[in-house]
């Protein structure tokens, strides 16, 4: 509770004390924070939810499957509670979240993102046991989980959102008729999905007819519902998203855009904030367009509208990321503002401590997302345990991980095992920092996407800053780049074959 109730019977207002008819309540502004919060996920967010506890003498406490017994969100925490045998199930287990949270005194549960995150039911359990829910409320999480109501939702807030179906698609007969409309290309969507999955392209009817029900399956097993959706395909859009902040109290500000152009098979590999490709008007279009989708649905904590952005840059509504962002580390080098500490004051029902005219761009930031994967093998995940790493470091670098030396990656999650965030001033100035931090990053055991990246950053098309979301199936030549096995790589790699040898 934020205030005290005492029954008066008179009317009267004196600084923080408000009187009426009834009630005496002391609002006490700037003192009430929570105390204790269980971090609902793993990994390196798990990491970085537990530093921003740290620094605001919040005690917090972690959650892991025997699977992650030996990781470092683990080690980090002030408490931590095993889930048991089941290396996902105990994450996704919402009731017993909450009943640890509540065993162990938390005020509050942050989600994280992916696993429930996303998921109404488990804020709603939050709201309904009386622990706090970092993020929206359950409502607010169902309306814009939704693709078809979100879309509902921004068209009658004036949002423009791309042609295609009102309402989940009945049958395919009737996604046959909207797509000749609207004209194909279009997308089958599925209305629950998100994270890249349970989508498909159709350039014909043919193509409509094969991945209709691939999509309903794809929607049932990833998000136990079978409603799909179409829209018409943006072709080669840029991915634009949006940071909003929202308090309890209707203040809704924006932090900016990143763009999300560079991705892979709608998985992002390289993330920038701001965009190098849209001029100050743009920029301040797509800023307000957010601020205003996020007030038509009632939104409050952090949250990312996505926009699409075609050819005769137009914006068009993608979707609302009702959580924390990977990649919100960019937002918060470019502004200086740590998303994740004003999600604890805005859960704590403090208001917003900046107004819009606040909120500065300085310089540019990139994330790269490093997965344990073998770009050259399509992209194959690389489990195993790490044998050597250095983490980069110097000027305008920094690490969120969640691997150390001697780490083994299970095989059960996401392959991002780390993100390499670079800022500098200048354009240019990014890009020369980011070759210098990913040559500086070293990783051994597991194959990564890092020389990828890299490749990346000599494209004269992205040194340019010429890219949308096609970029790489249309450079598929930056897969070729070569890997040089470093001196000390050499020495390690013989002195584990003797070993080996000598122990037979």
């Amino acid at each position: 509770m934020l205030f005290s109730e005492y029954d008066i019977n008179h009317t009267q207002r004196v600084g923080h004390f408000i009187y009426n008819n009834f009630t005496l309540r002391i609002i006490i502004q700037g003192f009430f924070m929570i105390k204790k919060i269980l971090i609902a996920n793993r990994g390196e967010i798990a990491v970085r939810l537990i530093r921003a506890c740290a620094e605001m003498n919040i005690t917090s406490v972690a959650v892991y499957a025997e699977a992650d017994h030996n990781a470092l969100h683990v080690k980090k925490a002030d408490e931590a509670f095993c889930l048991g045998p089941d290396p996902v199930g105990g994450y996704l287990n919402a009731h017993r979240l909450v009943n640890i949270a509540l065993a162990s005194g938390c005020d509050a549960i942050h989600p994280g993102y992916g696993f429930l995150s996303e998921n109404p039911l488990f804020a709603q359990i939050c709201e309904r046991r009386r622990i706090k829910f970092i993020g929206p409320s359950s409502d607010v999480i169902k309306k814009l989980g939704n693709k078809t109501q979100a879309r509902k939702t921004m068209l009658a807030a004036g949002i423009p959102i791309t042609p295609g179906s009102t309402d989940n698609l009945s049958s395919i007969n009737e996604a046959i008729k909207i797509a000749e409309k609207i004209g194909y290309p279009v997308m089958l969507k599925a209305t629950s999905g998100g994270g890249g999955r349970g989508i498909r392209l159709c350039n014909n009817k043919s193509e409509l007819k094969n991945n209709y029900p691939r999509v309903i399956s794809e929607a049932t097993k990833a998000f136990g519902s079978a409603d799909v959706f179409m829209e018409k395909c943006i072709v080669n859009p840029k991915h634009i998203e949006v940071q909003i902040l929202a308090d309890e109290h209707g203040n809704v500000i924006h932090l900016y855009e990143r763009d999300c152009s560079i991705q892979r098979r709608h998985q992002k590999l390289i993330e920038i904030a701001p965009s190098p490709q849209l001029n100050d008007k743009q920029r301040n279009t797509i800023g307000n367009l957010a601020v205003k989708a996020a007030k038509a649905a009632g939104y409050t904590n952090a949250g990312t509208v996505e926009f699409l952005m075609d050819v005769d840059d137009q914006f068009y509504f993608m979707e609302v990321n009702t959580r924390l962002q990977v990649e919100h580390t960019i937002t918060e080098q470019i502004t200086g503002i740590d998303i994740v500490q004003e999600q604890f004051r805005i859960a704590s029902g403090h208001p917003l401590r900046f107004k819009q005219e606040d909120v500065q761009i300085r310089g540019y930031a990139m994330e790269f997302r490093i997965n344990a994967e073998d770009p050259k093998n399509d992209f194959l995940p690389s489990y195993g345990r790490i044998t050597r790493y250095f983490a980069p470091g110097g000027p305008g670098v920094r690490t969120d991980a969640a691997i150390y030396t001697g780490y083994i990656i299970p095989p059960y999650y996401d392959s991002m095992c780390a993100k390499l965030i670079v800022w500098a001033l200048q354009w240019d100035e990014v890009l020369q920092r980011s070759k210098r931090a990913l040559r500086d990053m070293q990783v051994y055991g597991i194959k990564t996407t890092i020389p990828y990246q890299y490749a990346i950053l000599k494209s004269e098309d992205f040194i340019n800053a010429e890219f949308n979301t096609s970029f790489v199936e249309q450079h598929p030549e930056l897969i070729n780049y070569s890997v040089k096995c470093s001196q000390r790589h050499l020495a390690l790699a013989f002195a584990a074959a003797i070993a080996a040898h000598q122990g037979m």
